[in-house]
């Protein structure tokens, strides 16, 4: 005779279901309760319990009924995307890109505040605040209405949002930004590496939604990695996954130094012929290529994908990489550039608040409305 299930299982158990039913609804227009029943896998029964539970906490609103048919209509519902906003942030060395999204991940308004690589620490945060005021503003919505903010910044970031080291930003190490970003939103605030939110938003919405196993690679005025392992962001013990370029010898740290100072030109230059420029191009691929052949040699990835400011360039990049890639790994994975270009970063963002939004709800910590009727 089976056990029977504890208080905590149960409760477990109906935050699961209330989690599948949610995904069910996301991005779709409305579904009947039969359709979210056929998705998830849970009996009618089932999800009638949770859908009513959803409607009360504000997850889910009613769409109208299916015309048509015999007997009564059916009931029709969708997931409340605009009942609460997350807050992304890129914080870079030439710009602060700050958005706001709904819980569908729907950008509602973004704003960009310029800044330099030279500047220091105040400048930054102020430009920091800036942008998020000006985000906030054009959504309509003030710092109390954010449910959670995802922050990407250069170096490596602890576990409770510090900077803990950053050679390519000024007064950048040991910036507490999730602290300060608190001070404009007082919900949540994660804090993470920006190649590992550019990787986390290429498996979400850019060209690896369908690979479970990625290695994306920053390629721009400084090399990074991200690295995505079985569907799931690889941090590592101490959040220093993919940090390959620490070794100097792979070449990360050089490798842009091959195009001068107007990467931008090189690459123009390159794609016109000129020999000097191809040279200069085939020397910076070599480097970029050694520290993602190691990378492809320990993880064996379905997929390389390049992003960065350079992806621009990927007619003159894809090629050279690839044949680098086939030199030193035992298979070669698909080689993709990001589709996202500078966005990739701000939308991981976006998708990591989304992510604690929803660990919230499994834990049983909804921020939601409790008026299913407003909105």
């Amino acid at each position: 005779m089976a056990a029977e299930m504890s208080g905590g299982d149960l409760s477990r158990l109906r935050q699961l279901n209330a989690l599948a039913v949610i995904r069910a609804l996301k991005g779709q227009p409305s579904l009947t309760l039969t359709e979210v029943a056929k998705r998830t896998g849970l009996s009618r029964a089932s999800t009638e319990d949770v859908v009513r539970e959803l409607l009360q906490k504000g997850w889910v609103a009613e769409a109208g009924a299916t015309a048509g048919g015999v007997g009564r209509p059916a009931r029709r519902y969708r997931f409340r995307a605009d009942a609460g906003r997350v807050l992304g942030v890129d914080i870079g060395g030439h710009k602060i890109r700050a958005v706001v999204a709904d819980l569908d991940g729907n950008v509602q308004h973004t704003a960009r505040v310029p800044v330099t690589p030279e500047m220091g620490r105040l400048e930054r945060l102020e430009a920091v605040d800036r942008a998020v005021a000006q985000a906030l503003e054009g959504a309509g919505l003030t710092g109390a209405d954010v449910w959670a903010s995802g922050v990407g910044t250069t170096g490596l970031v602890d576990g409770g949002g510090r900077v803990m080291l950053s050679e390519a930003l000024p007064e950048w190490t040991g910036v507490d930004l999730a602290a300060h970003v608190r001070r404009l939103a007082p919900a949540p605030v994660l804090v993470e590496n920006d190649s590992k939110l550019a990787a986390l938003a290429e498996c979400w919405r850019g060209v690896a939604r369908y690979a479970k196993d990625m290695v994306f690679l920053l390629a721009g005025l400084r090399t990074g990695a991200g690295l995505v392992i079985d569907g799931k962001l690889h941090r590592g013990f101490g959040n220093a996954s993919g940090e390959i370029g620490a070794l100097p010898v792979l070449g990360w740290i050089r490798a842009q130094e091959h195009l001068g100072g107007e990467a931008g030109d090189v690459f123009a230059a390159a794609r016109e012929g000129d020999k000097a420029a191809l040279a200069a191009v085939r020397k910076y691929v070599k480097d970029l290529a050694l520290g993602a052949s190691a990378l492809v040699l320990t993880l064996d990835p379905q997929m390389v994908v390049v992003g960065g400011g350079f992806s621009r360039s990927a007619d003159v990049l894809i090629e050279p990489l690839k044949r680098e890639l086939d030199r030193w790994c035992i298979r070669t994975p698909e080689v993709r550039m990001s589709a996202l270009g500078d966005e990739a970063v701000v939308l991981g963002a976006v998708r990591l608040a989304l992510d604690d939004v929803e660990d919230r709800l499994l834990d049983g910590r909804s921020p939601l409305v409790s008026n299913p009727q407003t909105s």
